[in-house]
């Protein structure tokens, strides 16, 4: 195996120490996987307004429709974290991003809405664990002080998604339906399922550490840990707002702002633009600066953006972009130094376990918050303004408030754990 740094103790030697060839490869690889998943959630946003109008969907319906994949993939993640540290993660992301490809192709030939949903379960049953195992296959193969960087990279799915997935599949749906972007990303899935199988080598570390509990109490021994349970309790907080605002977002502009159909193609693509730019800054700023603090400051951005646009009304389509941009500055600046926080909390033998379960509680309470919106928003006919949007923004900013408290109190543990202060 190619040399880490794992072993060096010395936060500035570190930093200074390049990634290995394969290290590379397994970012890219990552990365990729990510961009799939990542894509085939967020393009149900865009195509929101579209499938609304098209299927004669109420808000209330097409938010179950964004909430069965969360609600799958949190049982999903659940069901399978008393395993997760029993199996090569390579073998494990094998076998769950088959059933993602899967789940997607049953997406793009669904026409009815009680096909829709069901499609959308198996998807989130088998996509919902992917990010996890992903996360611990970083934590295992990469060590904290480099963990924001890796993580600004492979993060980057989201971003290159609303670049290049979501506008390429926006107009793809605007010629043949919005089943069609669904069909698109389990082509390219294939793909990447075949970098997986030919380039990643066996990560299987883990192994090592003997497990003497059955799947069970493993399961439950490692959601019962005091200090897990504040790291669970701070990515489902941060996770709420963005699924309460999310869903809805396509359909805001539209009927709000008055953006067209083909105008929400630039729209995501210079967010994603935006983004593209800032999570491999906010990863390199979380290596070298107190994460805890950086996460704050963008909590408390983001929240200031998200009052503004939430009551906006009928405004220039360049005030909308500049709106997002700003906004979408905040919520990839908050993502990247919690979530290199949270994955510091688990021991070795804990860790698939911990992100399954991590991951499992943030789309569960992501979907919960999903359908908590389509009960708030309203709207009365296809073409109408969307009503109360304003006050799912007003709950995110409590819940993101609550959110702050929550990480200080992981990034007191992990230093604490780790024995120095963290940058």
């Amino acid at each position: 195996m190619e040399t880490t740094t794992a072993e060096v103790s010395d936060k500035k030697d570190v930093a200074k120490i390049p990634f290995t060839s394969y290290q590379k490869l397994i970012i890219v690889i990552l990365a990729l996987t990510q961009f799939t998943v990542v894509l085939d959630f967020m393009i149900m946003s865009p195509l929101g307004d579209m499938m609304m109008k098209s299927m004669n969907l109420h808000p209330d319906q097409f938010g179950w429709a964004v909430s069965a994949y969360a609600f799958s993939a949190g049982a999903s993640g659940l069901l399978t974290a008393g395993f997760a540290d029993r199996f090569d993660r390579k073998q494990l992301l094998l076998f769950f991003y088959l059933g993602f490809v899967l789940g997607t192709i049953f997406c793009g030939v669904a026409t009815t809405y009680p096909l829709l949903i069901a499609a959308r379960i198996i998807t989130g049953l088998f996509g919902g664990v992917i990010g996890s195992i992903s996360l611990a296959i970083v934590t295992d193969l990469f060590d904290l002080h480099h963990r924001g960087r890796v993580m600004g990279f492979t993060m980057m799915g989201f971003s290159a998604s609303q670049v290049l997935g979501v506008p390429v599949g926006l107009f793809i749906a605007n010629y043949w339906g919005w089943q069609a972007p669904f069909l698109m990303v389990a082509m390219l899935a294939l793909l990447v399922l075949f970098l997986i199988v030919t380039k990643m080598r066996p990560v299987n570390a883990h192994l090592a550490v003997k497990q003497n509990r059955d799947p069970l109490a493993h399961l439950i021994k490692t959601f019962l840990k005091r200090e897990y349970r504040i790291g669970f309790l701070a990515t489902a907080l941060i996770s709420i707002g963005g699924f309460m605002m999310m869903p809805f977002g396509s359909a805001f502009a539209v009927n709000n702002l008055n953006v067209s159909q083909q105008q929400l193609t630039l729209l995501f693509m210079v967010s994603g633009v935006t983004s593209l730019f800032i999570m491999p800054l906010a990863g390199r700023l979380s290596d070298r600066i107190d994460k805890f603090k950086l996460f704050a400051v963008a909590v408390i951005w983001t929240c200031i953006m998200v009052v503004i646009y939430t009551n906006q009304y009928q405004i220039p389509l360049w005030l909308v972009v500049a709106l997002n941009v700003l906004m979408m500055i905040g919520i990839m600046s908050r993502v990247i130094p919690s979530t290199a926080l949270v994955s510091a909390v688990p021991d070795m033998a804990d860790r698939g376990a911990f992100m399954s379960i991590n991951s499992s509680l943030q789309q569960i309470a992501g979907g919960i918050a999903a359908a908590v919106a389509g009960k708030i928003v309203v709207q009365q006919t296809k073409t109408s303004p969307l009503e109360h949007y304003d006050i799912v923004g007003y709950l995110m900013v409590i819940l993101s408030a609550i959110s702050i408290i929550m990480v200080y109190r992981v990034s007191m543990h992990v230093k604490r754990k780790t024995g120095e202060k963290l940058a």
